[in-house]
């Protein structure tokens, strides 16, 4: 099971990350991923991972998202299930339904939506 403290893997430098969306791309369409991402840019469509996720702050994605550990720092509209992590930092806000083994929603973050604790990857409800 993976700790709070995991999110340190996610707290990477940017070129620590394999791909990197930078802040002046728009991107629309879906996109797979199997090593970790950052966006910092602006994404519309779909996100299907099997890797880490981080959007960082000043980033805005409107998706449904499905990674293994989410770190949010930017704004998401969609829908977000992380296998094992969904992390909304103060700055972070997310417009949508978390799903997840563990989710952490700093002091000052916005969330608005539904969510719900699991207790393994098939997304069986506490």
């Amino acid at each position: 099971m993976f700790e709070v403290k995991d999110i340190a893997h996610l707290e990477m430098e940017e070129e620590d990350f394999d791909t990197v969306m930078a802040a002046d791309i728009s991107f629309t369409g879906k996109v797979r991923f199997v090593k970790p991402l950052m966006i910092k840019g602006k994404m519309t469509g779909s996100i299907d991972a099997t890797s880490d996720l981080l959007i960082d702050s000043g980033a805005e994605v409107s998706a449904d998202i499905v990674a293994d550990r989410i770190l949010i720092k930017g704004k998401v509209k969609g829908n977000v299930h992380g296998k094992h992590l969904v992390y909304v930092t103060s700055t972070g806000s997310v417009n949508g339904d978390i799903t997840s083994a563990q989710v952490v929603l700093e002091p000052g973050s916005d969330f608005s939506g539904n969510c719900s604790m699991t207790h393994n990857e098939t997304g069986e409800t506490k």
